[in-house]
């Protein structure tokens, strides 16, 4: 079964999508599981929790970097291969992508760097396919301020920071065309899911061909 990731910038409706596509393959009769980075076990969650905390304005992009990918890693080991190896769709909100675009083009890291750091993390894995829910910054961030989530560390960054962000990860979807695809996420949220729906069940078919 498929292993999708969502990417996004903040406010680009990862969560809503991933909702929606899981509730319509599970009426399939899919067996899914939906998970979130930083995070998706107890040691990841703790780690969110020192991320996105706002007192942390001190930590350096290097320890976000690996932080991040330290969180990823015992995600990937405890939750990701664990639901592949028994025949599960994999539905992730964010992954090795959202490392590259916030500490790489946005933070400024090498990227050669967090490539080889996400390699030795968990070796090849990657998504059968990534999804970029793509929204203006403004749009976005406009969107998150509406949200009754509370802001995080990330969200009070520069707009500048979340540009350079947004650019990195259209840049990543372009570079491999075959594994990313770039939707349309300031739209109604129907026709967003429908785009959404249209590329998993493509990848579906795939893999059922190479089965």
């Amino acid at each position: 079964m498929p292993f999708i990731a969502f990417e996004g910038t903040e406010g680009a409706g990862k969560s809503t999508q991933i909702g929606r596509l899981a509730a319509e393959l599970t009426n399939r009769g899919y067996q899914v599981v939906v998970t979130r980075e930083p995070g998706g076990t107890t040691i990841g969650e703790a780690i969110r929790q020192v991320l996105l905390s706002g007192s942390h304005d001190a930590m350096l992009p290097e320890a976000e970097a690996l932080l991040n990918t330290a969180a990823r890693a015992q995600h990937v080991s405890e939750v990701i291969q664990p639901a592949l190896r028994a025949g599960k769709v994999v539905l992730t909100d964010r992954f090795s992508g959202s490392t590259l675009a916030y500490q790489g083009y946005g933070r400024g890291l090498d990227q050669a760097d967090l490539v080889a750091l996400q390699r030795f993390a968990f070796g090849d894995l990657r998504p059968d396919l990534t999804l970029l829910l793509d929204v203006p910054v403004d749009v976005g961030q406009a969107r998150r301020r509406a949200s009754e989530k509370a802001l995080d560390r990330l969200d009070a960054a520069s707009v500048d920071f979340h540009l350079r962000v947004r650019d990195g990860f259209l840049q990543l979807a372009r570079q491999d065309p075959q594994g990313w695809r770039i939707i349309r996420a300031d739209r109604p949220a129907a026709d967003v899911s429908r785009e959404v729906l249209a590329a998993v069940e493509a990848v579906l078919t795939l893999v059922a061909r190479e089965r």
